[in-house]
């Protein structure tokens, strides 16, 4: 496909996006839908934001996402009873239609997004459909499987973007109009977004906005690691079968462009003074005396120039760039585009993590991955680790390598907004 998404002369395979029975929570039977939503997985900070979540209200959907047991296998165990008595109990009903659904979130008058939520055919990197830009760790794929074995549903949509670009003109008016039309269901998260949600279940209309889609490849903007358990799944069962399918919200990037924030570091076991020492006659280092907000835009106007983080855990902010060149020559990997080389994420997991701090970037004990920025400075804060802040990387950037087939470190990107957990689901039983 060309960079605008388009079929190049010789046609090739493009997203297969087909109608599913959407499983919702009946509002009758929930204190409000907006106490049974979840940030993402990933997202939720844990312990806090899991046990506020938790007791929003009996039903949320945390309780499946993040199910709470002794082991692995208990948890897993937990969230499939779970399910099975909230279906049984009529907490979660199935939609009688299969359909698409549109979803769109609106933040007061700053943002506006809209996209179609469906199952999406999972495909394989060489057809090049749906693009990743991240790596995956491969615990994580391997705990978010086992979830979706034991439940045998997928409990919440990730995010893919596609550019319409004039190409997909019925999707692109379908999506107008039906926000125009009372919804399904609407509420308001404590984040303050409004989250609307209506259903497409004409035959017609749906095969349009099929064949639209077929003509366009997607790049993963968030939940890299529930596409690869995706095709983890699908590996593992026959075809065709419903475990070809995931769950999906496309977003037309054209039509509503997204936010892109950057995904923190905290070091467990790294304090700040310890990390600092480590950076001498390596990096630049400046301790600045100056609130997060403003620390963050020294940040922003250092990235302009260069590679450059802000360390925090001691109370204050230091800022962190122009790296030794040499040192870059040593230790980041050669035979990847030089956009890779020089990305903040690159620099920070071959040359800071691997070689400066020594610094494991995929244990969960050493290293931990938090999007919101206050909250990484409080736990380094409290737990007297050091937080690495990052600035973001530009969407035009990850797109462009992920053409190139090339992968950016885990966890460089943060795409929102993200769609809200718990509105709608899909049983592969249904």
């Amino acid at each position: 496909m060309n960079s605008a998404g388009h079929p190049e002369a010789t046609a090739r395979r493009g997203l297969e996006l087909t109608p599913f029975r959407g499983l919702r929570y009946d509002p009758d039977r929930v204190g409000s839908l907006a106490a049974v939503t979840s940030p993402p997985y990933d997202v939720v900070v844990r312990p806090d934001g899991l046990l506020h979540l938790e007791s929003a209200d009996p039903h949320n959907i945390v309780r499946l996402i993040l199910p709470q047991a002794a082991t692995p296998e208990a948890r897993n165990e937990q969230a499939a009873r779970t399910l099975h008595r909230w279906t049984a109990e009529g907490v979660l009903t199935t939609d009688p239609e299969p359909g698409l659904y549109v979803y769109e979130q609106r933040d007061g008058e700053d943002l506006l997004q809209r996209g179609i939520i469906g199952a999406v055919r999972v495909s394989d990197p060489a057809e090049q459909v749906v693009l990743p830009h991240e790596d995956v760790m491969p615990h994580v794929v391997a705990d978010r499987a086992a979830l979706m074995r034991a439940t045998r549903a997928n409990l919440e949509p990730l995010l893919l973007t596609y550019r319409g670009d004039g190409g997909t003109p019925f999707t692109t008016a379908l999506v107008e109009r039906t926000a125009a039309q009372p919804p399904l269901l609407s509420t308001t998260t404590e984040d303050g977004f409004c989250h609307r949600l209506w259903s497409i279940t004409d035959p017609d209309t749906v095969a349009r906005v099929r064949s639209e889609l077929s003509h366009h490849q997607a790049l993963i903007a968030d939940g890299h690691h529930r596409w690869a358990t995706y095709r983890t799944l699908r590996a593992e069962h026959p075809s065709p079968g419903p475990w070809d399918h995931g769950l999906v919200l496309l977003v037309d990037t054209a039509r509503y462009p997204l936010r892109v924030r950057a995904i923190h570091r905290l070091l467990h076991d790294v304090p700040v003074h310890d990390a600092l020492a480590a950076l001498a006659g390596h990096f630049r280092v400046r301790r600045l005396e100056s609130p997060l907000d403003e620390s963050l835009n020294a940040l922003a106007k250092a990235a302009d120039a260069g590679n450059a983080f802000l360390l925090a855990g001691d109370g204050a902010f230091h800022l962190v760039d122009r790296p030794d060149p040499g040192l870059l020559a040593r230790t980041v990997p050669t035979g990847r585009p030089e956009a890779w080389r020089t990305l903040d994420a690159t620099v920070l997991h071959a040359t800071l993590l691997a070689h400066v701090w020594h610094v494991p970037d995929d244990s969960a004990a050493h290293i931990s991955y938090i999007h919101d920025t206050a909250a990484t400075v409080e736990k380094a804060e409290r737990d007297g680790g050091t937080a690495v802040l990052m600035h973001p990387v530009r969407e035009e950037v990850v797109r462009e390598l992920a053409r190139q087939g090339v992968t950016m470190p885990r966890k460089s990107t943060s795409f929102g907004p993200k769609p809200a957990s718990g509105l709608v689901l899909r049983a592969l039983d249904a």
